[in-house]
C-alpha cells in the first residue's frame, strides 16, 4: 500500500522513528540496521511495509528495499511475525540470513533469541527458494558514537527485553570492546538474552 517516505527524522532511536512530511509525522518502527544507515542524516527516504492488526495499524521502516524484501520474506514464513521478523533483521546482517537460509544453518537462526529449533527450521524450509533471486545486498555502514550503550539500551527495551538485564549484559560488552557500534553492540547483547 505505501512504498515510501520521504522527509525530516525529527526523533530516532534504534527501535523506531519520526518522520515528518508536510504537517504530518509519522511513526515507523525500524531495525538496528536501518537505525544504523540513517544514524547521521538529517532526512531522507524510508522504504515503508504496512501492517494492519485487529488492535494496530503500523508502520516498519528499512533504510533499502533489500533489508524490506528480506522482512517481507520473513514474515510470510508461519509463525514469524513483524516483530519477530525485525528482531532476526536486528540480530543479523541480509547477507548472514541469507547464507543461513541457502547453507540450512538452523544454529545460526536458533541463536536469536525467541527462535527455537522448529521455527528456525520452518524459515530455512519456507525460504530456501526465495532467498537470493534479487540484487545483491546492500553494505552496511557503521557508526561511531559516544550514546552506544544508551541507544542499544533504548533499542533492547523497545524488542521487550528486561531493562536491568539489558543494562548488566551492556556493561560487560562494554567494558571488553568499548568501540563497537551501536548495531555491533545490539548483536553482541542479543546473543546473551
Amino acid at each position: 500500500m505505501y512504498e515510501f517516505i520521504e522527509g525530516e527524522f525529527v526523533e530516532k532511536s534504534p527501535a523506531h522513528l519520526v518522520v515528518s512530511t508536510g504537517h504530518l509525522a509519522y511513526y515507523i518502527h525500524i531495525s538496528v540496521l536501518t537505525y544504523s544507515n540513517i544514524s547521521n542524516q538529517p532526512g531522507g527516504r524510508i522504504y515503508l511495509h504496512f501492517v494492519v492488526r485487529e488492535d494496530a495499524q503500523l508502520l516498519y521502516g528499512f533504510s533499502t528495499r533489500s533489508e524490506r524484501e528480506i522482512f517481507r520474506l520473513l514474515i510470510s514464513v508461519s509463525g514469524v511475525g513483524a516483530n519477530t521478523a525485525r528482531l532476526i533483521i536486528s540480530s543479523l546482517t541480509s547477507d548472514e540470513i541469507t547464507q543461513a537460509i541457502l547453507s540450512g544453518n538452523v544454529a545460526v537462526l536458533q541463536g536469536i533469541k525467541g527462535i527455537g529449533a522448529k521455527s528456525a527450521q520452518r524459515i530455512i524450509i519456507d525460504l530456501k527458494d526465495k532467498v537470493g533471486r534479487g540484487a545483491g545486498i546492500d553494505e552496511l555502514f557503521f557508526s561511531q558514537d559516544n550514546t552506544s550503550r544508551d541507544e542499544a539500551l533504548s533499542a533492547l527495551v523497545a524488542l521487550g527485553f528486561p531493562k536491568r538485564t539489558v543494562e548488566k549484559i551492556l556493561t560487560r560488552i562494554l567494558s571488553e570492546q568499548p568501540e563497537l557500534s551501536v548495531e555491533e553492540v545490539v548483536k553482541a547483547a542479543l546473543k546473551f538474552m
